[in-house]
């Protein structure tokens, strides 16, 4: 590995900066150490040859910025290396459509389909090599998963932590069996502690997410300089933003809730100030699925995340469209306020996770909750539930494909055109858009999937073969293709038009309880779009307006997702059952 010398690579980084991170080491492991570590901080800079650029600019967004989610082997193909095969889908398909690919973990893991890492530095030989990684980021932006609350329990963390063998043994998260954790926050419903036996005896392991999930224990500066090394290698590698996976559980304090606690933000700042000083260009993503305000936290004052998941969408816009109203999503939206400068709302409908129901949580009631539940079991989707601090439980996160999820079990084009309206919106709220693979070829509940695995999560995670895939893509008149192209088609357009910039300022309108209305316009104000949504089965009418006339004066404007010229007669027009408009004079 390289590594620069201390007066060359530090000599270009400001006193104010290196102030802050000392400040930093001494809020999370006291004033005392703050000095060592910060010179040990001093030495970590140039490893891989990251942080040795001078003057490089942050990572400017625009609309033409827009995520794809996938997995590593999403695509195989007997004879090549999945991520080969998936390099060879995107570039023919998805070029100009997406500039970032997002490859959830692509390491060495044991569970989870991939949240249980077993080695950080390592591509899984069932995905393919580095090599394959660096090749896919000549073609796109690439973002990295950073697992850390906790890894795989066949880790070699983990077998260091076991055998007492330093630097793992104080690298896990121990707790006392007879402590109080009554006041923990759940996502699961599975023991929070674990019984290991060690080579100190027995001991009980906090494990969030699963036994074989174990949590590791941020006292420990060591862990932080691990991970920060991980970081520069990645960076190395082409990771241009950094995803920091089930963040909010970091820190623990016996006690608390142990969510959300101040070390865990201070931890996201720190990783930042890392990444300010040896690669500005990378930007951090928080995930956190849980009630907005807790959510936004996490952009601090504009110097913690760079953008944050907008966790409320999806299962908000889901019930809108399943009962026919946009009054809610209207709300919400409404009372939005737009982030720090520099920051982000991440929009998705769908990711490799279902759709989390916590985010719902002081905007609908929770009988219409329990009922969204109900209705997506319905249609062949599960409902996953956590644990209350009573012992009762709450779901916590709806299973199903998001296309399934919206479908009409008595009319295949009306769940369609349903769907496209969903994935609609999500293209045209304020932010940086990000689709989930198997929303571009409308992919239903994988159910023999989960029969095989017995995993709920599965439902949404079918992996295709490259072959089967671009069959499906080649049936003129088949349901993937049309929504694939429509899709595409759309990104693109989407890509040119400047009201669609992630800062750009974002108004909700209110024209009746079954349209969801928003306007965009461009920073410089030279495009204004006007973005209309029946969320109902039925035609409905969007009445005259003098905000209408006012941005259409010559009574005509043009849809950019049909690319067709709408006639705004007086007395209002009609928009078909749930049809999406994005009306531009130009």
């Amino acid at each position: 590995m390289k590594m620069q010398s201390q007066s060359t690579s530090i000599k270009h980084v400001s006193s104010a900066k290196l102030k802050t991170v000392r400040r930093r080491f001494a809020s999370l492991y006291g004033i005392e150490r703050a000095d060592s570590l910060l010179n040990r901080f001093y030495h970590l800079i140039g490893r891989y040859g990251v942080g040795i650029q001078k003057n490089s600019p942050p990572k400017s967004l625009t609309q033409r910025d827009a995520l794809l989610i996938t997995y590593a082997d999403m695509v195989s193909d007997e004879g090549r290396r999945p991520l080969v095969a998936l390099r060879e889908f995107c570039t023919a398909r998805l070029k100009g459509a997406f500039s970032t690919i997002h490859i959830l973990p692509f390491y060495p893991w044991t569970s989870d389909d991939g949240f249980s890492v077993v080695d950080y530095r390592e591509v899984s030989e069932d995905y393919g090599r580095w090599d394959d990684v660096a090749r896919l980021s000549e073609e796109f932006e690439l973002m990295f998963d950073l697992v850390l609350n906790h890894c795989s329990a066949k880790s070699p963390w983990f077998k260091e932590y076991v055998s007492g063998v330093e630097p793992g043994m104080n690298y896990i998260m121990e707790a006392d069996e007879k402590a109080d954790l009554s006041a923990v926050v759940r996502p699961r419903s599975t023991p929070l502690l674990t019984e290991f036996q060690t080579r100190g005896g027995e001991r009980s392991v906090w494990t969030t997410f699963s036994a074989d999930q174990v949590d590791l224990d941020w006292t420990s500066p060591d862990l932080l300089f691990e991970f920060f090394d991980i970081i520069m290698f990645y960076v190395s590698m082409g990771c241009r933003i950094l995803r920091l996976d089930a963040i909010a559980f970091l820190w623990k304090k016996i006690g608390t809730s142990c969510l959300h606690l101040p070390e865990t933000h201070e931890v996201v700042k720190l990783i930042r100030n890392m990444l300010e000083i040896v690669a500005p260009e990378v930007l951090i993503l928080t995930e956190t699925n849980v009630p907005h305000e807790e959510n936004i936290s996490y952009f601090g004052k504009g110097d913690e995340a760079h953008a944050v998941y907008q966790f409320t969408l999806p299962p908000l816009l889901l019930h809108g469209l399943l009962r026919g109203t946009a009054e809610h999503l209207s709300s919400w939206a409404s009372q939005l306020s737009p982030p720090p400068k520099g920051c982000h709302f991440l929009n998705f409908t769908a990711s490799h996770d279902g759709v989390g129901v916590r985010p719902l949580e002081g905007i609908l009631p929770k009988q219409e909750i329990l009922d969204l539940a109900e209705e997506v079991e319905g249609k062949g989707g599960f409902v996953s539930m956590r644990k209350l601090e009573d012992g009762s439980e709450s779901p916590y996160e709806l299973n199903s494909t998001y296309y399934s999820a919206l479908s009409d079990p008595k009319d295949e084009m009306l769940g369609e055109a349903r769907f496209l309206c969903s994935q609609s919106v999500a293209l045209s709220m304020r932010g940086i858009p990000a689709v989930y693979f198997h929303s571009l070829c409308a992919t239903p509940n994988d159910l023999s999937g989960v029969k095989k695995t017995g995993r709920n999560r599965t439902i949404n995670r079918k992996k295709w073969e490259f072959a089967e895939l671009e069959e499906l893509l080649e049936q003129k008149e088949g349901q993937a293709l049309r929504v694939f192209e429509w899709y595409t088609r759309i990104l693109r357009r989407r890509s040119a038009c400047p009201a669609f910039h992630p800062e750009a300022p974002q108004k909700i309108l209110d024209i009746g309880p079954s349209i969801f209305a928003l306007e965009r316009a461009s920073l410089d104000g030279s495009q204004v779009v006007l973005c209309l949504f029946n969320f109902q089965g039925e035609e409905t009418t969007v009445p005259d307006s003098e905000r209408m006339r006012l941005l259409f004066p010559a009574g005509k404007a043009r849809d950019l997702i049909s690319d067709g010229e709408i006639d705004l007669q007086e007395g209002g027009f009609a928009l078909r059952p749930y049809q999406a408009l994005w009306l531009s004079s130009h």
